[in-house]
């Protein structure tokens, strides 16, 4: 099942993706349905097959936003998680690359989430914004000290997400919050991609492109800690809840690890992707 969310004629609204159309649910938001658990994902899935080919909106006569367009709580994320990224990245800064030992956390705010198509601000306070596509997973049942074994009951499904962040904030401040959380620098969707039709354990091409050109072309198996060791890592001690994002790293290619390095530009356009869910693409733009 693809959940998401969308606007069609000025009104926000949750929706079940099927083939070419969208049908909305009879819930106030996308978080709404999550929190409503299992059984109303289950019934809401039902409805949208029930619709039929006139059901609901074409995809092509609909904006889509981010699935959860106001997390209730910063996005979680891990850092240096694909073996070639942490390999790159040693390399820029001029030192030994050293794996980590467990998953390496940190968050981004709220107000950095924004959806497919929209726009990233590049503010003038940074020179060195980069992208980082990434696989993300959504919790849908609130759970602490979760074993690796038991994740799959704890996890809703898997969208897309591209961790844009400005290189030179993030050197500066000595910790990667600052960044990692300007505003709209989390482009995340197009949906989210139900567990039972994402087999996390599979070979997954993931990549992303600058203006057409690839840049990041890899897979998610090159991970260090996959999403059910990630989950376990970050729920020991701290409670997970429905709706709660959390992202895995990204591979290599990223512009830090580019010899010269790139950053990007006023008007660049970058589409973030991962086969068996779907593409995001946003422009930056200069502010």
């Amino acid at each position: 099942m693809k959940l998401a969310t969308f606007v069609h004629e000025g009104v926000e609204r949750p929706g079940v993706v099927v083939g070419d159309r969208i049908v909305p649910t009879p819930h106030a938001s996308l978080l709404a349905l999550i929190q409503a658990g299992p059984s109303a994902i289950a019934e809401a899935g039902k409805l949208a097959a029930s619709a039929g080919t006139s059901g609901g909106y074409r995809l092509n006569a609909v904006s889509l936003r981010a699935p959860i367009p106001n997390p209730p709580r910063n996005v979680f994320c891990v850092g240096r998680n694909y073996k070639l990224h942490i390999e790159e990245g040693a390399r820029a800064r001029g030192v030994a690359a050293d794996y980590p030992r467990m998953p390496e956390f940190f968050t981004k705010a709220t107000h950095a989430v924004c959806g497919p198509g929209d726009d990233i601000r590049l503010p003038g306070i940074t020179q060195k914004l980069d992208y980082e596509v990434e696989l993300a997973f959504v919790i849908g049942k609130r759970g602490r000290d979760i074993k690796a074994r038991d994740a799959g009951d704890h996890i809703l499904g898997y969208m897309v997400l591209n961790d844009v962040t400005a290189r030179d904030l993030q050197r500066g401040h000595g910790q990667w919050f600052k960044g990692k959380s300007l505003d709209t620098t989390c482009p995340v969707g197009p949906w989210i991609v139900t567990s039972d039709e994402f087999d996390v354990t599979a070979d997954h091409r993931i990549w992303l492109s600058v203006n057409g050109e690839m840049r990041q072309d890899s897979l998610t198996t090159d991970m260090v800690f996959d999403c059910a060791a990630i989950l376990e890592s970050l729920s020991a001690g701290l409670t997970v809840e429905p709706g709660d994002i959390i992202t895995t790293g990204t591979p290599s290619g990223v512009g830090l690890g580019m010899d010269p390095q790139v950053w990007l530009r006023d008007g660049d356009i970058m589409e973030a992707g991962i086969d068996g869910i779907g593409s995001i693409t946003n422009t930056i733009r200069a502010v």
